[in-house]
């Protein structure tokens, strides 16, 4: 286990995602006990790496997604750690059809927010809806990232490297106020109860409570705040180019998919039934 967490060490160096870094470490441990103590991972050749990685998709039940990583982790680990190439074509799932994102409307999301009693919580939630942030980037975020003075967020290395500067929204200052008074984080804006970053794993559970007191029925993850943050800016207008920017997107194409879930497209376009 030791060469996995020199293999963190080497990716933190090398300035990878604190996310990444910890989800491909976290894959590689439970693919070693998998294999278990007496066949290291290092040891294995392609065939036998393959072959386990075969065994290990349907006994866990990975999702494609999982798969994906446990082969990206295991393939970055090999060519970082011991310079060698393997294939894993043989093993790599294919892309599965990307389903459209599941929208909370604005009065939804209005209910998810007002539900939150405590401070932080709603705090957090209204962040990363008023934002439009993915969950990493609102843990990552520092008191020194708010800048009142140009009504300016700074979001830092956040997916592929990329910063962005994102407008604080009026509306997000008076949260801010009133949870910062109350709870006075030191370096991070959000700390946890003993860590000085909050964890991604409390953040899903305190959306997922509030979506239950906001009594939402719709499946819906965190995530879903910045889907509803991209589609609500659509709504009302605001060109798609600009969305890409405030999201953070590398390319157009992973923005467009809100133009399918927008209603300012859909309403504008009558039925034929209109012309009976």
């Amino acid at each position: 286990m030791q060469t996995f967490y020199d293999f963190k060490k080497l990716l933190t160096i090398k300035r990878y995602a604190h996310n990444t870094i910890e989800s491909y470490a976290g894959h590689l441990i439970a693919f070693q006990k998998f294999l278990g103590m007496d066949r290291p991972l290092d040891g294995l050749d392609n065939y036998q790496v393959n072959d386990a990685i075969s065994k290990v998709v349907p006994h866990k039940n990975l999702a494609l997604g999982t798969q994906k990583q446990l082969i990206g982790a295991i393939k970055l680990y090999f060519k970082e750690m011991h310079n060698r190439e393997y294939d894993f074509s043989k093993v790599y799932p294919r892309s599965k059809p990307q389903p459209l994102p599941t929208v909370l409307s604005t009065v939804e999301v209005k209910a998810i927010l007002n539900s939150c009693v405590n401070k932080k919580h709603k705090a957090m939630l209204t962040f990363i809806y008023g934002l439009g942030l993915r969950s990493g980037e609102l843990i990552a975020l520092k008191i020194t990232d708010i800048d009142k003075q140009r009504q300016q967020v700074h979001i830092k290395n956040s997916k592929n490297g990329k910063d962005r500067i994102l407008p604080l929204p009026a509306s997000l200052k008076p949260v801010l106020k009133a949870y910062y008074l109350e709870y006075k984080p030191k370096e991070y804006l959000f700390e946890g109860q003993n860590k000085p970053q909050y964890s991604p794993q409390s953040l899903r559970k305190v959306f997922h409570i509030a979506c239950k007191k906001a009594n939402i029925k719709k499946y819906v993850t965190l995530h879903s705040l910045r889907h509803a943050y991209a589609t609500h800016l659509m709504d009302c207008g605001t060109d798609v180019r600009i969305i890409k920017e405030l999201l953070g997107h590398t390319s157009l194409k992973t923005t467009l998919i809100y133009t399918h879930v927008t209603t300012r497209t859909m309403q504008n376009v009558a039925s034929p039934l209109d012309f009976l």
